[in-house]
């Protein structure tokens, strides 16, 4: 008879039973972010039929247009995680100031930082869209958390993680114990484990970057660029440019199939466009989990000193070989 996969649930509940002393609050967390995914995937597959398309007529924050369905996807991590007593503080790129929840606090014991939409854009068009999520631990009883709190190094993240809508929604996660992909089963309504241990390859042969800032960008990112792009079979070369302007889902590719992905900061505005604390940080830890590399060109991504509660950063991740020939030629040693 063949077994059936392991849910979400049933994965977290076991690797809970690793640490002593736990209380199920973190594995809870975890599930509820998996509730999200549930929610704005079902809201995804409706969108074109209930006119949620197109603005809100505003800008967030970034100074970006809001699609209806950024603010949607933000509501429903509010809405959860509102109703949620394990979490005593929100921060979102669609929010310009923290959100904190005193129902929930002190018992509370984390802070969720989330881009509840990654990859907006797309959704006019039916391409992927994504979330990123990062997890921080609140150890204080004697006050609610201010935003001073969430303004973190990386390399204080308790969980970090991603959810993908494409062709299947997928919750893609790591605690520091390896990367875990889970798939979502619409007939049942489960995640089920479809990606143990993930890793990424070494060395890819696919780039993704978005071209038609080429001429903004510094001089040793345009030499590497152009390097991948002259064909030579001894080192894999040309590489393949894919690009889809969801960042979820570029990483989702290189950490399946190795590569890298680039996002660097422009000549005129060299601290870069992504954020580092919804963006780059989460998707760095998976990343490095995974076997791979996470810098800004002259710095690990976990490394950098986070200062603003929307900081940008430039992103250069993917597969380690490629991360530190790119580095190189930002250092001109290429």
């Amino acid at each position: 008879m063949r077994q059936f996969p392991t849910t979400l649930s049933q994965f977290i509940i076991r690797s809970q039973a690793s640490y002593p002393g736990a209380t199920g609050e973190f594995s809870s967390l975890l599930t509820q972010i998996g509730l999200v995914g549930k929610l704005i995937s079902q809201d995804l597959r409706r969108a074109g039929l209930i006119n949620i398309l197109g603005t809100t007529g505003e800008t967030n924050v970034q100074g970006e247009t809001v699609k209806k369905l950024d603010a949607i996807a933000n509501d429903d991590f509010v809405k959860v995680f509102q109703a949620s007593e394990h979490v005593c503080a929100l921060a979102s790129e669609e929010m310009e100031n923290p959100l904190s929840l005193p129902n929930n606090w002190p018992h509370g014991k984390y802070m969720l930082l989330f881009d509840p939409l990654d990859g907006s854009s797309n959704t006019d068009n039916n391409m992927p869209l994504g979330a990123i999520f990062s997890v921080l631990k609140y150890g204080r009883t004697d006050r609610l958390p201010t935003e001073a709190d969430l303004i973190r190094r990386g390399t204080e993240q308790v969980a970090a993680g991603y959810l993908l809508y494409g062709s299947s929604t997928m919750l893609v996660y790591t605690v520091g114990q390896g990367v875990y992909g889970f798939t979502l089963d619409p007939d049942i309504g489960e995640y089920l484990l479809s990606h143990e241990r993930m890793r990424i390859p070494e060395k890819g042969k696919v780039y993704a970057a978005n071209e038609g800032n080429y001429n903004k960008w510094p001089d040793g990112i345009r030499k590497y660029l152009d390097s991948l792009k002259v064909t030579d079979k001894a080192t894999g070369r040309p590489y393949s440019a894919r690009y889809s302007g969801c960042l979820v889902a570029d990483v989702h590719r290189l950490l399946l199939g190795g590569g890298i992905y680039l996002y660097p900061g422009e000549v005129d505005r060299p601290e870069g466009k992504l954020r580092l604390l919804y963006e780059a940080n989460p998707l760095a830890w998976v990343v490095e989990q995974a076997g791979g590399k996470a810098s800004t060109g002259t710095t690990r991504i976990l490394d950098v000193e986070a200062k603003k509660l929307h900081q940008r950063v430039s992103l250069i991740i993917g597969s380690r070989l490629d991360v530190e020939q790119a580095e190189a030629y930002i250092h001109g040693k290429a």
